[in-house]
């Protein structure tokens, strides 16, 4: 009896042919943009030989920078006003009952599902209908929006496999409740919060419409300055650019779910 040829035998299925051409839709654009960043020819159209000039003239420009400043400025804000924020309203959500719970946890993820057009709009009119002047502090408070959720969210999922049972040990030893929070609960939360801090810092780094809709005059951040020049044509630095941002917002969302992973791997653990 003779066996078929493995060749012969294989048949792609067609959930394999769909996959391939998701991931081709997906990450070719990434990989012909990262094609054209080393393209020494000022023009997209052709190839003019290898350079990395673009990424030379990238690291020289002011405006530039000064817009990565901004956005830094405002992720490392919004994260951290978010993370102390979305832990609390994590906790209070998962461990307390009070009037109107349900419907206040509801609203609380309502930024994960609002589209960003109708987030920054309403942020707008909320501002102008208190003359708060547009500022750099606005996009941070319009970040702190969207990041609280997120944070909240991935915090939550952390909660649910917690043993309640070491916070009432901690408490029957003589803990008070704070110190039960900081030295029981915390720690065991910290993967989940670093988890979320990582997400919400791409998000907030990433922002361009709510970005847009509140920051006052002489306020840019790299989404905005991006935008801004893409719009008299796609120049090779901003191939540059964009490839550097890919690979720092990759990195970082690696990062998050290594971390979120560890914990979850720890707490099986026990």
């Amino acid at each position: 009896m003779t066996l078929p040829h493995p060749l012969v035998k294989f048949r792609p299925s067609w959930q394999l042919i769909l996959t391939l051409l998701m991931f081709v839709f997906m990450y070719l654009p990434v990989l012909v943009l990262a094609f054209f960043s080393f393209n020494a020819s000022p023009f997209s159209a052709g190839w003019g030989g290898f350079s990395l000039k673009w990424y030379a003239k990238m690291i020289s420009d002011g405006r530039m920078l000064s817009a990565l400043q901004d956005s830094l400025l405002v992720a490392f804000l919004a994260v951290m006003i978010s993370a102390v924020l979305g832990t609390l309203m994590a906790v209070g959500l998962a461990r307390y009952k009070f009037p109107g719970k349900g419907l206040y946890q509801g609203m609380s993820y309502l930024p994960l599902i609002i589209p960003d057009i109708a987030i920054a709009v309403a942020t707008l009119v909320f501002l102008a209908s208190l003359a708060i002047p547009l500022s750099l502090w606005t996009v941070v408070a319009a970040h702190v929006v969207f990041c609280i959720s997120y944070i909240a969210l991935v915090i939550s999922t952390r909660l649910t496999g917690l043993n309640q049972h070491l916070e009432e040990a901690a408490l029957d030893l003589g803990a008070t409740p704070q110190q039960a929070f900081i030295k029981v609960l915390l720690p065991q939360l910290m993967p989940a919060i670093i988890s979320g801090c990582l997400l919400s810092f791409v998000l907030s780094m990433d922002d361009l419409l709510i970005s847009n809709f509140t920051a006052g005059g002489g306020t840019t951040t790299l989404p905005m300055e991006i935008f801004s020049r893409v719009r008299t044509g796609v120049k090779p630095d901003i191939n540059a650019l964009s490839v550097v941002l890919i690979l720092g917002s990759g990195i970082l969302a690696f990062a998050a779910e290594y971390i979120r992973f560890k914990g979850d791997q720890q707490q099986l653990g026990k």
